[in-house]
């Protein structure tokens, strides 16, 4: 399975981008660890998993989803991560 690969562009303080991207994680009960720089996350909805990597540069958010269901496509992961870091 390929992975998902997102970019996305931030005007906030890097702090609050990595804070609601850690809320919007821990709030479906899953893990984030990481700092401003760079980490891993991990969610499970519906007893499928999803895993992924970030890193920042400058103003932007590189996200990298390294496991997800086959049926889930990428799309769908990054509009869901848009809205949650809206």
């Amino acid at each position: 399975m390929s992975d998902c690969n997102f970019s996305i562009p931030f005007q906030q303080p890097v702090s609050v981008v990595i804070a609601k991207a850690k809320a919007a994680i821990e709030n479906y009960h899953g893990t984030f660890n990481g700092d401003e720089t760079s980490g891993d996350f991990g969610i499970t909805v519906y007893g499928n998993t999803i895993k992924g990597t970030y890193s920042v540069t400058g103003q932007v958010l590189n996200l990298t989803i390294t496991h997800k269901p086959f049926f889930v496509p990428c799309s769908t992961i990054e509009n869901l991560l848009l809205k949650e870091m809206s």
